[in-house]
């Protein structure tokens, strides 16, 4: 069977509010996705929507923007698994494109979060959680992380500051972004002194709600090598799914569905932790990065915080991470943000990656969470 690879990557500005319709932000991650490539319109023989519904009006989006982006009459599928909604629709490209069904396929992310008020926003988030038995009672996105971060906190001393370190490193290169809703540095204290969220969270460990689209151009090898420079090849995918129930966890010092999918992902890529040239991992909250250290093998248990302090995850350090400004910086447009990763990923590996490019990068790993670690997916690209 052919290799997969992923030909063109796109994404529209993240932004709290941006004044246009979710056709329009899927059409500006799309051209740019389509930008330089040897394709049409109609050499795209399908496509993937990808979203969390109820945050806009518009039933079954899939149609309307395979209609907008002159699609029709390829079919156009509906993928949905919350924050992870993206890289599971290229999961099913690349399987779409394995089994010879396809050839091309775009995976189109998008959600449009500002047509809801912030309370309506995480009421719909809350739902994410077990509405007979968790939501009700206060499981949310915040409360949740911040469950992690207080078992984290009282079983290996990870500390509030080690927490804010992960939010100034991301900020700093968020500032680098021109795609990102926050392009402004913060300081240890100012992440230290914000409003408080969810104890021991704060505002500035959170991400923000965001409106965006991204776009990934997936392709089968002959016409990969036909109609890209350098296309990127998916050298390994994992995915994993946890407990709804927070009740039901092993543990709250780790996301079992992330280590799960890492595990699959590096065995059928044939690298290790430590091959891993430049990373993007779901930094929803600055709790999330640390854990996701420790899940994906860069540090173990218990000695991720270690290596934000150490500056290790740094554009210059051993295994940068996050440097296009991570979800703390760009926003979390949820089902545009897997794409987004994979967008930085690509132009990581294709030297493009002007305002924070790792040297000589040749290897990048995705790690998109849906939900409170209910959903994982990990995915290795290869130059």
């Amino acid at each position: 069977m052919d290799d997969v690879a992923i030909v063109g990557v796109g994404q529209s500005a993240f932004t709290r509010k941006s004044g246009v319709s979710i056709r329009e932000l899927c059409f500006d991650a799309f051209k740019e996705a389509m930008t330089g490539l040897d394709l049409t319109n109609k050499d795209i023989d399908a496509s993937i929507t990808c979203s969390a519904p109820e945050y806009d009006k518009q039933r079954t989006p899939s149609g309307l923007i395979s209609e907008y982006l002159e699609l029709t009459p390829s079919p156009a599928f509906y993928i949905e698994s919350v924050c992870s909604s993206s890289t599971t629709g290229l999961r099913v490209a690349y399987s779409l494109i394995k089994s010879g069904l396809h050839r091309v396929v775009a995976v189109i992310g998008f959600q449009k979060m500002s047509e809801l008020s912030s309370r309506d926003s995480a009421e719909r988030m809350g739902r994410g959680a077990d509405i007979m038995w968790e939501a009700p009672f206060g499981i949310s996105m915040p409360s949740g992380y911040a469950m992690f971060a207080q078992a984290h906190m009282a079983q290996f001393g990870t500390t509030v500051e080690q927490l804010a370190r992960v939010r100034v490193k991301n900020a700093s290169y968020g500032a680098k972004n021109p795609k990102a809703t926050y392009r402004k540095e913060v300081t240890l204290e100012e992440v230290l002194t914000s409003a408080p969220v969810a104890t021991p969270l704060k505002m500035f460990d959170a991400c923000a709600n965001a409106d965006g689209a991204s776009c990934i151009i997936v392709a089968s090898a002959d016409v990969a090598k036909k109609v890209s420079k350098i296309p990127i090849w998916i050298a390994g995918l994992g995915a994993a799914t946890d407990t709804m129930s927070m009740s039901g966890r092993k543990s709250l010092t780790s996301l079992s569905c992330a280590k799960d999918a890492a595990a699959q992902a590096y065995k059928m890529a044939g690298v290790k932790p430590q091959d891993i040239d430049v990373a993007e991992v779901h930094d929803c909250f600055t709790i999330s990065e640390i854990l996701a250290y420790e899940d994906l093998g860069f540090a173990k248990p218990g000695e991720g915080a270690r290596l934000v302090d150490e500056k290790q995850t740094y554009v210059d350090g051993k295994i940068p991470v996050n440097v296009d400004g991570g979800l703390l910086s760009k926003g979390h447009p949820v089902g545009a943000t897997g794409g987004s990763q994979m967008r930085t990923i690509v132009r990581q590996l294709r030297g493009e990656a002007t305002e924070a490019q790792v040297k000589n990068a040749e290897i990048g790993l995705v790690h998109n969470i849906g939900g409170v670690g209910q959903y994982g997916n990990v995915v290795i690209l290869r130059r």
